[in-house]
């Protein structure tokens, strides 16, 4: 996964929820497969429902359950979002700013900064990505993302920070730097 640069790293000072988002096919799970395992941290990737009912709804096309996997996810969401894991990570599209607002506000609900890692890719890029994966979108839905993702989200009320990465810069891999638990001194 690497091209011989240093991973991006993003430096997480305290519980943190990170959206890692763009249009399908632009990267994400890519980029999140290449994360080291972290005790640290969760990270939820829709593909793992997905993967799960796949299994037991096998003679049952994705379409008619993609509603259940996209519930699942977010209810795994809203609960590791309340657990005592310092950081979350999470999968989503979220080309529609009201997908953005809602994990901005869950994240102040919840008591942790909103980072937003933001992956720019052309849209013929993500169809070619979308192809490589063996998953494609249904040409309405990937139209639609694509036109809103042309607009790439600016740094707005409730994020502590917002990050654009083009595809060559995610091909590098990702590096956390989750929040450190200080324990005090033992007293002398």
């Amino acid at each position: 996964m690497t091209t011989g640069t240093s991973p991006f790293r993003l430096a997480l000072p305290r519980r943190a929820l990170v959206l890692v988002a763009g249009m399908p096919g632009a990267g994400k799970s890519t980029l999140l497969a290449g994360l080291p395992p972290d005790p640290r941290v969760v990270v939820l990737d829709s593909d793992a429902q997905r993967a799960a009912l796949g299994r037991t709804l096998s003679w049952l096309p994705y379409r008619h359950y993609r509603w259940l996997v996209h519930l699942l996810h977010r209810w795994a969401v809203l609960r590791a979002a309340v657990s005592r894991v310092p950081v979350v990570v999470v999968h989503l599209p979220a080309t529609d700013p009201a997908a953005r607002v809602a994990v901005a506000v869950l994240a102040a609900l919840t008591g942790r900064g909103a980072h937003l890692l933001w992956l720019d890719v052309d849209p013929a890029d993500a169809l070619r990505g979308q192809a490589h994966r063996g998953r494609v979108v249904p040409d309405r839905s990937f139209h639609r993302h694509a036109a809103a993702a042309t607009r790439i989200p600016i740094p707005s009320p409730g994020w502590a920070g917002v990050t654009v990465l083009d595809r060559a810069r995610a091909r590098a891999g990702l590096a956390l730097d989750p929040p450190v638990r200080h324990t005090p001194a033992p007293a002398q």
